[in-house]
C-alpha cells in the first residue's frame, strides 16, 4: 500500500469520488472482503461488489489475499493507498494554472500555486516510483504570528531579500548535469477555529 496515491486520470477520479466509493476506500486500510464491507457500510453484498469492482478496474484497491470457509473462496481486498490527492491534471485544460492568473498577490494565484505542486510532484514521484529511484524533495511548514501589518510587511520584505540572496548565490544555469529546482513559498492566515459552544 502507498502512503499517497495521486489520481490523474479523469475516470478514476469520478470513480474515487463517488461517495459510497470513496468510503469504501477508507473502509479498506485494512484488508476486508465484500461481506464484511456490507456489514460496516449497512449496504447490500452485490451492491458492495458493484462498487468494488469499479475500484479494482481503475487501480484503486487490490487483491491482499484469499480465505476458504466452507465450500467458498472469499477475497480480501485493500486500499491501493492509505490516502488520494486528486490531480488538478484530471481536469485538463480546465485546471487551475498559475500562469493564468494575473493578480499575484490574490489567494486565487495561490490555490493555482498548490495546484500546480500537486500536478507536477504527483507525476515527478510517479515517474520516480516507476524507476525505483527516489525523488529529491524538500518540504518545510511553520507558523508565524505578526504582530501587526506592518511586521508582516517586514517579514515578507526580509524573506524576499533572504531569498535573493540564497538564489543568487547557488543557481548556477551552466552547471553541466545540474537539474532546474522549482521553489516556492507561500504563506496564507491559518483557518479559524470554531469557539467552543457553552452549554447551557
Amino acid at each position: 500500500m502507498l502512503d499517497l496515491q495521486v489520481i490523474e486520470d479523469p475516470a478514476t477520479a469520478t470513480v474515487a469520488l463517488e461517495p459510497t466509493r470513496s468510503r469504501l476506500l477508507a473502509e479498506l486500510a485494512v484488508p476486508a472482503s465484500a461481506a464484511t464491507l456490507a456489514t460496516r457500510v449497512g449496504l447490500a453484498r452485490q451492491k458492495v461488489r458493484y462498487h468494488l469492482k469499479a475500484l479494482e478496474e481503475r487501480g484503486l484497491v487490490e487483491l491482499a489475499g484469499e480465505r476458504k470457509w466452507g465450500g467458498l473462496t472469499e477475497r480480501l481486498l485493500v486500499a491501493s493507498a492509505a490516502s488520494y490527492v486528486v490531480s488538478p491534471s484530471a481536469l485538463g485544460a480546465a485546471a487551475a494554472d498559475p500562469d493564468r492568473e494575473v493578480d499575484r498577490l490574490s489567494a486565487n494565484y495561490l490555490i493555482a500555486l498548490g495546484a500546480r505542486i500537486i500536478r507536477e510532484v504527483g507525476d515527478l514521484v510517479r515517474k520516480a516510483r516507476d524507476s525505483a529511484k527516489r525523488l529529491a524533495t524538500l518540504g518545510v511548514s511553520t507558523e508565524i504570528r505578526f504582530r501587526s501589518a506592518a511586521d508582516r510587511a517586514a517579514f515578507s520584505a526580509e524573506l524576499t531579500e533572504a531569498i535573493a540572496t540564497l538564489v543568487a548565490k547557488y543557481h548556477d544555469p551552466q552547471a553541466p548535469g545540474g537539474r532546474p529546482h522549482r521553489l516556492l513559498v507561500v504563506a496564507h492566515p491559518l483557518p479559524q477555529k470554531p469557539e467552543p459552544q457553552e452549554q447551557s
